[in-house]
């Protein structure tokens, strides 16, 4: 029997980031993962393989749309799927096998196998029982279906299959406009198949500003992908070729169907902890199955705690990072804190799309005085330069004290740019404190310091 003060149930950008900080930190550490390599649902299924899908039909985009504006001529490239295929493969291969380096460099003990917690202070890994101090479960989430939708990863698809899919469909239908259906859903879309999201809420991308959501969904449907919005979506039956998508518009409640080749089910997350033996332990859980956790993320038993996924908040990797970290700190006898007001969220489609703070609709609930400055991209000389004007920066900021309360980005790079702005929040930074910044020129950043500027006297270049 192995000892432990700490074992890591999951070894996801949560678990194994928590496992590296205790490692740092002192403390003898073990992170229990099935799969044959580390990094879970993100770094293998999720994350990573999604952004080099969108890097090479991004490219690919390029190539057909704007490289003969720049004097490169010639045939736009043909698409061979399966070295584009390969490639993304080989991107999850340099990170899991970086992560496993981290491991040996951090003297991170790899336990191989499913972990169950059999007893407070007690991890069983196929037969072996491993005991610690602390146990913190890091297990990730995996993706909720809906009544009447069968999932076979073949046709009828989650996230997981839309990476691996043998061909490119020529139509997909997307159930579910969040971040997952319309990442996914543009790959295919640069990739010539014809996309339709169909989605429950009248609009994109629930949770966003909704100034940003309305330009955002103009800009998609400019790029080819069709939207079905107020729609209850009541089954997916299988055909022998293609799928029908049967529906109710809610308006009038009138019955429609969509054929699709291909099905992807993007209806959200649920936290996996199947297995865990959390119900024999008496382990509290939340009405819509999150491990209950207090502020210090510990369980209602000792020596248990949970991060990411698998407790309340955003379904986010760095979410689960800070998470982790926090939790090794606390573990160690340290202050772990994470600052769950300034936690960014990134859509990497065409433009990117990035925010972080209060939307408006949140600070009028809130009956906030607040102020606002925009500065639209076509203001911007590299934007224009390199064909990616369309998009804005909206700063939001506190009426009287300028400080700043929110950002949302539509544009290049939106998904890098908006972190001036988690710094600025992180120290309490005031609006005009971004403006008297100075900003290089030319750089899509200098948008960011127009919007603060904006919040001022007015932008320069607007």
């Amino acid at each position: 029997m192995a000892s432990f003060d700490v074992i890591i149930i999951g070894s996801g950008p949560g678990g194994y980031v928590c496992a590296i900080r205790c490692a740092q930190l002192g403390l003898k550490t073990a992170c229990v993962e099935a799969r044959d390599t580390l990094g879970g649902t993100c770094l293998n299924v999720g994350c990573i393989p999604s952004k080099a899908l969108l890097h090479a039909t991004h490219s690919l985009h390029e190539a057909e749309h704007n490289f003969a504006k720049m004097g490169l001529k010639g045939k736009s490239p043909s698409v061979d799927w399966q070295q584009m295929l390969a490639y993304k493969d080989e991107v999850i291969s340099g990170n899991t096998k970086g992560i496993e380096f981290l491991f040996k460099k951090n003297k991170v003990t790899w336990l191989k196998g499913w972990g169950q917690i059999t007893a407070p202070g007690k991890v069983t890994v196929g037969d072996e029982v491993h005991e610690a101090k602390n146990i913190v479960i890091a297990t990730g989430s995996e993706p909720s279906t809906l009544p009447g939708v069968e999932i076979d990863e073949k046709t009828i698809v989650t996230s997981t299959g839309t990476l691996a899919l043998p061909k490119i469909p020529k139509t997909m239908a997307v159930i579910g406009a969040g971040v997952i259906g319309l990442e996914m859903g543009s790959v295919y879309a640069r990739l010539g198949t014809d996309v339709t999201v169909v989605e429950y809420l009248d609009a994109i991308t629930p949770g966003m500003d909704a100034e940003v959501a309305k330009s955002f969904q103009r800009i998609l449907a400019k790029q080819g992908i069709k939207f079905v919005l107020g729609a209850a979506v009541q089954g997916v039956d299988k055909g022998k070729s293609k799928n029908t998508v049967r529906y109710n518009l809610r308006k009038d409640d009138s019955a429609q169907t969509l054929e699709a080749e291909v099905v992807l089910v993007a209806t959200g997350r649920k936290p996996y902890i199947t297995g865990l033996g959390l119900d024999a332990l008496g382990v509290e859980m939340l009405p819509r199955g999150q491990i209950k956790t207090d502020g210090h993320f510990s369980t209602n038993v000792k020596g248990l705690y949970a991060i990411g996924d698998a407790i309340i908040g955003p379904m986010l990797a760095h979410k689960a990072e800070d998470e982790g970290m926090a939790v090794a700190e606390i573990i160690a006898g340290k202050a772990g804190h994470v600052n769950y007001g300034v936690i960014p969220g990134v859509v990497y489609t065409s433009p990117e799309v990035a925010s972080v703070g209060k939307t408006e609709e949140q600070l009028k609930e809130e009956g906030r005085a607040y102020k606002v400055g925009k500065f639209s991209f076509m203001g911007n000389a590299r934007a224009k330069a390199v064909f990616q004007a369309e998009g804005f920066v909206k700063l939001l900021a506190d009426k009287a004290t300028d400080r700043i309360l929110g950002c949302h980005i539509i544009g290049p790079g939106a998904g890098d740019l908006i972190h001036e702005i988690c710094v600025a929040m992180e120290f309490g930074a005031s609006a005009q404190d971004v403006a008297l910044t100075c900003h290089a020129h030319p750089t899509y950043s200098e948008a960011v310091r127009e919007a603060a500027l904006a919040c001022g006297d007015g932008a320069i270049h607007a």
